[in-house]
């Protein structure tokens, strides 16, 4: 896999067990990149490592006055600096596209589970932590990856340079090769304490992140009751937490990069030392001490991917234990798609609460529990975040079908829907079935003052549909946000569509125009609606209260209103004292100002 041919057309089942495990897994499927890297670097350590035999060979032609064992010394060296460079660079292409490519199978994965969880995922996992899991934890989960290759290259280099100095030069080479390995061991201890820190500040950057993130995301709400400078204390407070973990972790991290020039300098020392002796002894010469010598001095160089693979993998193991967390949650009714990709037709049933939404009807569901009905809309939509009895789509379970299928054949629209940054144009660029018009939706949902609002609050953009939406339409006034969600909800044309108080932000006459609007446009079309406006509910053609999680009544809203005193409680806001003496005046309170509306509309 190259950087070009991203992303991938399927980045795998991933072993997520453990973060070791998807460390693993993620090795095993780079396998290829991995031996180039592998490849590519040993040619360079390789060539690195022959520097000090070369100039070895060119000291001792000159102190033996040769001038062939001087132009050989040459020759190597040239030959030497030409795998030096070809190593290094293919090293540094091969090692880039490997973490490129690891980090955005990581991210594919987990855009992936995020669209097959739907809004199950923010229920079980914080949002900030998904996005801290996203950005900073695939970067370090890549950087590890990449890293193997290199450690495993520098390793073989090691120890082939140490069994050559054994062979070339016993007597020093005894001193390499005992030395290089103590070398390499002797920051093992202080590694748990430097991975403890890591982890450390890795859950504090986790927390702080989070809390931004919800910060921004209300801070509209927190203006509106002068609660910025109490969060933004509260960030200040986390912001120091994170640090001081950091500048903790870096100090462990600097006493082992400490050990690592600390160490090999003494062994430099003593290969001099000893290799000095020798020579006065007549036992080695002079260029034989210069190799040797050269060797140690250059071996630090691959001695550092030691360090390296160690941070790299105290880093990655608490972001790969993130990401398989996020990556092995499952839908609580998944089933595989057992049956065929079908879209299937006919009516909309709830076994577990007994509503039945009809073919080509407008249903309105009356629900007291605001939580209830959010995640019955998530069961009839096919992808609930709790186990329970499947939706029926025209006798065929929800849960059964592809998970696809499902969302093709019922759209659901959450209370709080999300609108993504872009033009207008981008935001209604959805898959649909084309029988609906962007025009056509935009003015069932009453969106004309939206599309004026934008033009004028663009530099640039005299067509509405070019308009620049900011992120999460935060420049648009809640009911405007709404009125744009529910628009691009219609241009989808579903089989079935389901929509969680669509009009809970606006006013009651535009609710009244939007009612007869999508009543309009949804003609044919089953649409089921959550709601407690009266409005809705008396364009409805039936609706269904639901009681303790069951459908007690089901009727038109004036027949409901009159023999349902529970559904008239809900619809009216009556209290239990209210209910008895005011029940007819509450009725025809409700009446009347139905008709007003209808006359203004």
């Amino acid at each position: 896999m190259q950087i070009q041919d991203l992303p991938y057309p399927d980045p795998g089942v991933p072993d997520a067990r453990s973060g070791p495990r998807f460390l693993w897994w993620l090795f095993r499927n780079q396998l290829g990149g991995q031996l180039k890297s592998l490849a590519w670097g040993l040619l360079h350590f390789a060539s690195v490592a022959a520097l000090p035999f070369c100039v070895g060979v060119a000291v001792q032609a000159v102190v033996d006055r040769s001038g062939t064992g001087l132009a050989l010394a040459g020759g190597l060296l040239a030959l030497a600096c030409a795998g030096n460079a070809v190593g290094d660079t293919f090293l540094h292409r091969t090692a880039i596209t490997n973490w490129i490519t690891a980090a955005a199978r990581v991210q594919q994965l987990l855009a992936r589970k995020a669209a097959h969880l739907g809004s199950a995922l923010t229920r079980r996992v914080a949002a900030g932590e998904v996005v801290a899991v996203s950005t900073g934890d695939v970067e370090k989960i890549g950087w590890f990856v990449e890293a193997l290759s290199r450690f495993t290259a520098a390793l073989v280099t090691i120890v082939l340079v140490c069994a050559g100095l054994l062979v070339y030069q016993p007597a020093l080479g005894v001193v390499v090769a005992v030395g290089l390995p103590a070398l390499a061991l002797a920051v093992l201890p202080l590694l748990p304490r430097a991975t403890r820190r890591a982890d450390t500040q890795r859950e504090k950057a986790g927390r702080a992140t989070e809390l931004a993130s919800d910060t921004v995301a209300g801070l509209r709400v927190l203006r509106g009751i002068g609660g910025e400078e109490l969060f933004l204390d509260r960030y200040r407070s986390a912001s120091q937490e994170v640090r001081h973990a950091a500048v903790r972790s870096a100090r462990m991290w600097s006493l082992i990069s400490a050990i690592q020039v600390l160490l090999p300098g003494l062994l430099l020392i003593a290969v001099v030392w000893y290799g000095v002796r020798l020579a006065r002894e007549g036992r080695i010469t002079v260029g034989e001490l210069v190799t040797v010598y050269s060797s140690v001095m250059v071996l630090t160089y691959p001695l550092r991917h030691f360090e390296e693979i160690a941070m790299a993998y105290s880093f990655s193991r608490p972001s790969a234990k993130r990401a398989a967390g996020v990556l092995s949650l499952q839908r609580p009714t998944d089933t595989a798609g057992s049956r065929a990709a079908d879209v299937p037709s006919g009516d909309l049933y709830d076994p577990q609460t007994g509503l039945l939404a009809p073919v080509g009807r407008l249903t309105a569901v009356v629900c007291g529990d605001p939580d209830a009905a959010g995640l019955l809309a998530e069961r009839l939509g096919g992808h609930p975040s709790q186990e329970g009895t499947s939706v029926l789509l025209g006798g065929v379970p929800l849960d059964e079908l592809p998970l696809d299928s499902a969302r093709t054949a019922v759209l659901v629209q959450d209370k709080d829907p999300v609108l993504l940054s872009g033009t207008l144009r981008d935001l209604l660029d959805v898959p649909a079935s084309g029988a609906v018009q962007p025009d056509q939706a935009l003015a069932a949902a009453q969106c004309d003052d939206v599309l004026a609002a934008l033009v004028q609050g663009s530099l640039d953009a005299t067509d509405p549909m070019d308009a620049r939406i900011t992120e999460r339409g935060r420049s648009l006034s809640g009911g405007q946000r709404q009125r744009l969600a529910l628009a691009r909800s219609l241009i989808t044309d579903p089989e079935a569509l389901v929509l969680d108080e669509p009009t809970s932000a606006v006013d009651s006459h535009t609710e009244a125009r939007i009612a007869q609007g999508v009543r309009e446009l949804r003609e044919g079309r089953t649409t089921v609606v959550f709601t407690s406006s009266p409005l809705l509910l008396d364009r409805a053609d039936r609706v269904v209260f639901l009681h303790d999680g069951e459908a007690v009544a089901v009727g038109t809203h004036r027949e409901l209103v009159r023999t349902e005193p529970r559904y008239r409680a809900v619809v009216t806001r009556e209290t239990d004292d209210e209910a008895a003496p005011n029940g007819s005046v509450a009725l025809n309170d409700v009446l009347h100002e139905l008709e007003e509306i209808e006359e203004k509309a």
